[in-house]
């Protein structure tokens, strides 16, 4: 905690006070084309090379609403659980910014896309619904970047690539109470929007950006405290210690007997602390009015359904199924609905496989370990699923032991090859035939005398070690289960 600024609460302080929190997050849609133009929305390229008369509001240029984000802004809110409105006003919201080439944003303001929905979130195995108050859709800004220099002189410069990108703002109530409640709001909203194809929701491109608003008051009283806005949370983790220096930073004024001002303010991750950016606005403020050159958009029950019947299955509802259908303990399956991709990887091998459970293991252990070690996603592994899935039947059926397949495993990861295909070439074919079992056996028997009379004598343990001895003199390909059988049988005669 800076003391330029407050001093630091004390525990004892803290705990006298109830933090509320609330979170717009602005989520980019996995469009082709700008919200109003055609310009594309292709990351990484040149500055200012994706722009075109309309996102560079040049005098005349008109916008033409795009079918798809109106189509993926839908399905978005929908998996929020949101009503969809049946006609929703674009106004605009009155700014200057040097990145904002028309002066104002095209986005919603009293009509918006979809109200009233709702964020189902679990911390700590116990379940909280928080609610959405709105979805919005709007066009994004540029960037200005304020690291530019040249002839020793620092310059700030302007990429109008991003401006009218299209984004859908989701706007929390204030359900929240602390700073990990926000985190696995956040983390549900990213795994719907990924799951179903509305945005990739990469923060690194900017794709999804999030806003806190924090207040605290005195536990037990319903009033409100004053409202402060941390602004453009890029990360997880940044959300996470913003509100929490926010919570501490409010109980220090008032414990000191200052006031907390309505402000907006920044995240600092160097320093951990936000600073201010400047006296937050109010709506009046942004001087809201209709968007002229936009008729009002009109989405139909029959429209709505048709895009509710495309949706892919939501994270939350895969997590159940994979729980009910595959036997799946709750920790694994929501490991394995992390994304998309995982899911789908996870379920293909499932099918593919005897046993789905020991399949989710695999996924999670085995095939995850390999990938990270050489910083790959599941969306690059070199082992379809269904491969996964042959190599777990051969284990099934005898074939092959645990300890072969964790051989054969690193080779069907580098080389590509079937495990069936691997498991022949390099003779690493499980030994059940009982012909060849018994002349091992016979050789390890004769080999061990003294173990043999220790066994006879009444230490039964000793199986153990001899056990251990055919699977050495087998190269590890003698069937574990046969072997001890067979080992009983003989020293019991």
């Amino acid at each position: 905690m800076s003391t330029a600024d407050v001093a630091l609460p004390t525990p004892e302080q803290v705990a006298k006070y109830e933090p509320v929190i609330g979170l717009e997050v602005h989520c980019q849609l996995a469009t082709n084309t700008k919200i109003f133009c055609g310009c594309p929305t292709s990351f990484g390229e040149d500055p200012n090379s994706n722009t075109c008369p309309v996102c560079l509001a040049l005098p005349g240029a008109l916008p033409v609403l795009s079918r798809q984000a109106v189509e993926l802004a839908v399905q978005g809110s929908l998996a929020l659980h949101c009503e969809i409105s049946p006609k929703s006003i674009f106004a605009r919201k009155n700014y200057f910014y040097p990145d904002l080439p028309k002066g104002y944003q095209i986005s919603q303001f009293d009509q918006p896309l979809a109200e009233r929905g709702y964020v189902d979130v679990e911390i700590e195995g116990v379940g909280k619904r928080i609610g959405v108050t709105r979805v919005h859709m709007e066009d994004d800004a540029g960037k200005s970047s304020h690291d530019g220099f040249k002839d020793s002189e620092k310059y700030s410069y302007v990429d109008l690539n991003r401006a009218g990108t299209p984004l859908i703002e989701i706007v929390s109530e204030p359900d929240m109470r602390n700073s990990d409640e926000a985190y696995a709001y956040l983390t549900e909203i990213k795994q719907a929007m990924q799951f179903i194809g509305v945005s990739t929701c990469d923060m690194e491109k900017g794709q999804l950006r999030c806003d806190a608003n924090v207040s605290v008051r005195l536990k037990g009283t319903e009033k409100l405290g004053t409202k402060v806005e941390i602004k453009n949370l890029n990360s997880f983790r940044h959300v996470k210690l913003g509100i929490e220096y926010e919570i501490l930073r409010q109980i220090g004024l008032i414990e000191a007997g200052q006031r907390v001002r309505q402000q907006t303010r920044l995240f600092n991750p160097d320093s951990g602390e936000t600073t201010l950016m400047r006296d937050k606005e109010e709506a009046a403020d942004y001087r809201y009015f209709p968007e002229p050159d936009l008729l009002p958009l009109v989405v139909t029950e029959e429209w709505k359904n048709e895009l509710a019947a495309k949706m892919p299955e939501l994270p939350a509802d895969r997590r159940a199924r994979f729980i009910s259908a595959y036997g799946l303990k709750e920790y694994d399956a929501n490991v394995l609905t992390q994304t998309r991709a995982m899911a789908d990887y996870y379920e293909r091998a499932a099918k593919s496989s005897p046993d789905p459970k020991m399949a989710a293991n695999w996924v999670m252990g085995d095939l995850m370990g390999l990938l990270n070690s050489l910083g790959k996603d599941i969306g690059e592994s070199p082992i379809p699923p269904e491969s996964l899935g042959e190599l777990l039947g051969l284990i099934q059926s005898g074939e092959l032991s645990g300890k072969l397949a964790k051989e054969i495993f690193p080779k069907m990861f580098s080389e590509g090859l079937s495990p069936k295909f691997i498991m022949e070439r390099d003779g690493l074919k499980q030994i059940s035939d009982t012909g060849a079992l018994d002349k091992i056996i016979e050789e390890v028997l004769a080999a061990n005398p003294k173990q043999v009379e220790q066994y006879k004598g009444g230490k039964t343990t000793v199986i153990g070690f001899l056990v251990g001895a055919v699977m050495k003199a087998s190269k590890g390909q003698a069937n574990p289960g046969s072997v001890n059988e067979m080992l009983k049988a003989k020293l019991d005669s």
